[in-house]
């Protein structure tokens, strides 16, 4: 089924009540984009196999967490799975420092990005979303995400206030947010 025809958050609701039906319907939906995707952040599939399960089980257990208003199911379960790669990075040593064309390349149109970006539709309205944000916003968000780093570590390596960086951060998630309600 479709992305946009998949209701994400119904599953995780029912999943919040223990539902195991709308969990199982959930992992057959998405675990194998988010499979690839943890493949692709780790580079290693034994990695990213225990990464998706150690999803699942967070989402098993913290669904009753996941709040509708605040933002999309789907946004929601990545969110965990992105959190969980960038943990292992760490944890395993095998973090690697990005440049920061890379990052921007992720916003951009190179074909990796472009790839990624457009296998579904939600995705394309997030990157068109990202396009229309400055880059004086949109560069930290991108290396909070992408990168992992820290608002401390972004104010460093830009060389700009850490107030500065975590103004721009809250003004250009507050512009994606808006965008992708719009």
């Amino acid at each position: 089924m479709a992305p946009s025809l998949f209701d994400y958050e119904s599953h995780l609701e029912a999943c919040a009540k223990q539902d195991e039906q709308a969990f199982k319907a959930l992992y057959q939906q998405e675990s194998a984009q988010m499979l690839g995707l943890a493949i692709s952040m780790l580079g290693d599939r034994a990695l990213a196999e225990d990464c998706l399960h150690d999803t699942f089980v967070q989402i098993w257990r913290h669904a009753r967490r996941f709040q509708r208003a605040l933002g999309s199911g789907r946004a929601w379960i990545y969110s965990i799975l992105r959190y969980r790669a960038l943990n292992q990075l760490r944890n395993h040593g095998r973090y690697t420092e990005l440049d920061d064309e890379f990052i921007e390349r992720l916003a951009d149109d190179s074909p990796q990005a472009t790839e990624l970006f457009e296998q579904k539709s939600e995705e394309k309205l997030l990157n068109r979303c990202l396009q229309g944000i400055d880059r004086n916003r949109r560069h930290p968000i991108l290396l909070a995400f992408y990168h992992g780093l820290t608002h401390e570590q972004i104010a460093s390596r830009l060389t700009i206030p850490l107030g500065t960086i975590k103004s721009r951060i809250r003004a250009g998630l507050r512009a994606l947010q808006e965008c992708l309600q719009a």
